[in-house]
């Protein structure tokens, strides 16, 4: 518990009006995308690093714990306060400080909305790549944390990619500087990297700079139907060996395509078993060229349809479609287990062909999607948690999911981290000494385990939905 005399001294660090304690304020921050539920013991709004230095100071002395949040989208966990103590919300830092047109840069805090910094970008004819799903509502302060991909990541890579620094507020309440503003820098341990996808559990982020690059003249999106699954999954690795370089690649299975099917500009046939959705970016003229040489390459790959976007309105109908699957998948069933898995690129077909067969064996419906350019699939277990019986069979599907990934040579998350819900299955992937050593490491920056424990390391004692999202 945080006792009265600490509450006391956190609203004189933020003021009254910025620490909730009542009940139904702090119910609303009990929950993530994850769907689970974690009560706080209060919740706090800072508005710079003085004060969150502060804060941090007073937990260390009275042992609390602090959960770092931004916007709340992350769908492993990574915000739930699952030992209580404090909340601590970034959305006061939400602020643009700076965007250097001649430097290609971009300063911001984190609670700055992601779509919100692409906007900002382009009216400078820069362009910041990472395009979360989720980009019109999640922060770059949460994006940094869980090293955030999206459908772009095939050409330009991931959030990490474009962080060059940091300001960061230590468990122990010092504030330091990462990183740099320039192209390059390799003085000392590079601790921007580091703490890019720590899940808030090395300190709490609260300004980040940015590398930006030009804005790409043109772009086109393209579509493509197949009426067999595996040669839509053999065509992405066979398009990205013919060179045509994609900005985008992404991979929808039957199920995933019924889930939005009336959302999609153009009608599909009814035997189409896969889509593929493709972009290319860069020179008007190079656009053209490489958009007709990728029609013309699906179609060698037994495409049965494509179709070309025809103008702004059809192409934000294709995304939109794209971005709604997830949430569109509850019309299948109420609750689901959600896995953002990777393989290299050409086992693919070999993961969605297993995936088919696990589905089938447990009687559930699971959808595979997403951002097959660089081998990112998201794969959906879809389930009722009420029937205890589908409750076991979902759970054991992602075990055998989780399986047959390690089998093919992937990792068990792409860009949403492992929070609580994909700890238990930490160990198939990384050794027990690496474990240790990461723990050492948290030790390091974080001697008394109060920021964000619980999260990565520690399997969470929840129920048979262990991962309900």
């Amino acid at each position: 518990m945080i006792p009265a005399n600490v509450l006391k001294r956190l609203r004189a660090i933020i003021g009254s009006p910025n620490l909730l304690t009542d009940n139904a304020d702090r119910q609303c921050y009990a929950y993530d995308a994850a769907n689970l539920i974690y009560t706080p013991e209060a919740v706090a709004f800072p508005a710079d690093a003085t004060e969150i230095s502060q804060i941090l100071q007073l937990a260390n002395e009275y042992h609390f714990p602090v959960t770092p949040r931004g916007a709340g989208t992350g769908t492993t966990g990574g915000a739930l306060p699952v030992q209580g103590g404090l909340i601590l919300v970034t959305t006061r830092l939400n602020r643009i400080l700076e965007i250097d047109p001649d430097n290609f840069i971009a300063v911001v805090q984190p609670g700055v909305i992601t779509g919100s910094l692409k906007s900002a970008a382009a009216k400078f004819g820069l362009f910041y790549p990472p395009d979360p799903s989720s980009a019109n509502f999640c922060t770059i302060g949460g994006n940094v944390a869980e090293n955030a991909g999206g459908s772009a990541a095939v050409k330009y890579g991931v959030t990490r990619d474009y962080v060059l620094g940091l300001t960061v507020v230590l468990p122990t309440g010092e504030i330091i500087d990462t990183g740099v503003r320039t192209a390059k820098g390799v003085v000392g341990y590079d601790l921007t990297r580091l703490i890019v996808g720590s899940e808030g559990t090395l300190g709490v982020i609260t300004r980040i700079i940015l590398r930006l690059i030009p804005q790409p003249a043109a772009r086109q999106t393209l579509l493509a139907g197949f009426t067999d699954l595996h040669f839509a999954t053999q065509t992405v690795g066979r398009i990205l060996q013919a060179r045509l370089t994609p900005s985008a690649l992404e991979f929808l299975d039957r199920t995933s395509l019924e889930c939005v099917r009336e959302l999609l500009p153009f009608p599909i046939p009814e035997a189409t078993q896969a889509l593929l959705l493709l972009e290319v970016d860069g020179h008007p003229h190079d656009v053209r060229e490489r958009a007709e040489a990728m029609e013309s390459f699906c179609r060698a790959q037994n495409a049965a349809l494509v179709m070309t976007a025809d103008g702004a309105d059809e192409t934000a109908k294709l995304w939109q479609a794209r971005k709604l699957v997830s949430p569109a998948s509850f019309k299948l069933n109420p609750h689901k287990l959600s896995e953002d898995v990777v393989v290299p690129i050409s086992r693919i077909p070999d993961l969605v062909a297993r995936v088919e067969a696990i589905s089938r064996d447990a009687k559930l419906p699971i959808l595979c999607f997403g951002h097959a350019g660089d081998g990112n699939i998201h794969i959906n277990v879809m389930y009722d948690r009420q029937q205890v019986s589908q409750a076991q069979a979902a759970a054991t599907a992602v075990k055998n999911i989780f399986v047959v990934v390690r089998e093919l040579d992937g990792t068990l998350s792409g860009e949403h981290g492992i929070g609580i819900t994909k700890s238990p299955y930490l160990g198939l992937e990384l050794s027990a000494a690496a474990i240790d050593l990461s723990k050492r490491v948290k030790k390091a920056f974080d001697p008394h385990n109060i920021m964000n424990p619980g999260k990565i390391f520690v399997p969470p004692s929840i129920s048979t939905g262990v991962h309900d999202i």
